[in-house]
């Protein structure tokens, strides 16, 4: 079942001189439009003309995280303000967000990759799909729910959390098919068993997760409990957002939709390909986005590329699931958390630098965060505790609000912080991805 199958089932030869002439289309607009890229071009003597082939790529500089929030907010955007109609923006209230644009040709582009992706793990126009994403700035809730309403399906704009409630618009509305995290898809399950509603008296088929890492364990167990076959698909802002790669209903790697994205993957230290099967950083180059085209980003993503063709029949190269990131970067229930921004959060509200420790649990379905702060001062340990209340909700309602998670903070003793190697252990991760 395919949405688009002259696209998706493409004879590789066609489909690589389709990308040929997208991806020297983007070059020639963004050394035309934009600056960041034409210094980046003249600083490494390139010209757009000279890239003749798809082996030429290598060639290109790479994009980062930090040029996206270096040219803050609209410094990447390849077309006026005024062809924009839809802004997003990643996660993170202080620190600089990576802005994104589309413009109306971007947002009808994206709603046919999503749909794509949805037909692919099973759904079609007769189905109810209810979005568990959150909307907003955000680009999985917005990104999902227009490609379903692309497809013809009925979509119910859930948002995320009140569980109860969204398990009682399932049986309700019988939805059909549940778009979200696999994290929240497990509090689902689990919550489902708690309020005694049989999963037979939903009407649930499929389940399309991303937005963090899962195992094959965890899809087992919400297919298992959710009565559904369950799917995994993969995007992010800087890109496009959800509509990158998808799982069909094989579930034997994610279809890259290689007719608007050009992929490698590469070693994080040497900056070379690595070949088909070894894991590696996944770069993009998109080769069809207006607004605000990526050359060769760098996404931080582990992945590694399947060889050999998929029963399905879709020619597009297939990627493995994530298998972790280069960067520090956590994943916590679908929102990214940096390290770095808990320490900078936490010299900010104590005024010096806490020795901390960021401790991250799964407990049934949720991660769950905890941030141990060593008591700084000199008075002994238990009046501390009794005098830091203030100080410690402080820090937990800072840290809730400005990283967009709920976290816990305790206060432990001095130098109750055990180092390995004189080093300081800053994350443990217990969770088993």
């Amino acid at each position: 079942m395919y949405w688009e199958p002259d696209k998706e089932c493409m004879d590789r030869e066609e489909l690589e001189q389709l990308q040929l002439e997208r991806l020297q289309s983007t070059l020639n607009r963004v050394y035309a439009h934009v600056p960041f890229y034409r210094k980046k071009f003249d600083t490494l003597g390139i010209s757009p003309e000279e890239i003749g082939s798809l082996s030429d790529l290598s060639r290109l500089p790479f994009t980062t995280k930090e040029d996206v929030r270096g040219n803050y907010p609209y410094g990447l955007f390849a077309v006026p303000l005024r062809e924009v109609v839809r802004i997003h923006a990643s996660s993170g209230t202080t620190e600089t967000s990576s802005v994104v644009g589309y413009t109306r040709n971007d947002i009808a582009m994206w709603s046919k990759l999503v749909a794509r992706i949805l037909v692919a793990g099973g759904v079609t126009k007769d189905d109810v799909v209810q979005v568990s994403f959150r909307y907003g700035l955000f680009t999985g809730g917005f990104g999902l729910h227009y490609g379903a309403e692309r497809l013809g399906a009925s979509v119910i704009p859930a948002s995320s959390g009140n569980t109860a409630r969204q398990i009682q618009i399932m049986k309700d509305f019988k939805t059909t098919a549940l778009v979200s995290t696999p994290s929240y898809a497990m509090l689902v399950a689990d919550t489902i068993r708690e309020i005694g509603i049989p999963v037979s008296a939903l009407s649930l088929k499929y389940g399309l997760f991303g937005g963090e890492p899962w195992s094959e364990k965890m899809r087992q167990e919400i297919q298992d409990a959710l009565g559904i076959v369950a799917t995994d698909n993969y995007g992010l802002s800087e890109v496009i957002g959800p509509g990158v790669s998808g799982e069909c209903l094989e579930r034997n790697g994610l279809h890259i939709n290689e007719d608007h994205f050009l992929v490698e993957v590469i070693d994080p230290k040497t900056l070379q390909p690595v070949p088909p099967g070894r894991t590696g950083e996944l770069v993009i180059t998109t080769l069809t986005k207006e607004a605000f085209p990526m050359v060769r980003y760098r996404t931080r993503d582990l992945t590694s590329l399947r060889e050999g063709d998929c029963p399905c029949g879709r020619t597009g190269r297939r990627m493995s699931r994530l298998a972790g990131r280069t960067d520090e970067m956590l994943i916590i229930r679908g929102m990214k958390v940096s390290p770095a921004k808990i320490e900078s959060l936490l010299f900010e509200i104590e005024g010096n630098e806490p020795d901390y420790r960021i401790v991250i649990d799964r407990k049934g379905a949720m991660d769950e965060v905890t941030v141990l702060v060593e008591a700084s001062g000199d008075a002994p340990f238990g009046e501390e505790r009794r005098h830091i209340g203030t100080t410690v909700e402080t820090i937990r309602k800072r840290l809730t609000h400005e990283l967009g998670v709920t976290v816990d903070v305790k206060l432990v003793e001095k130098k109750a912080l055990e180092t390995v190697d004189g080093k300081p252990m800053r994350v443990i991760d217990h969770r088993k991805l």
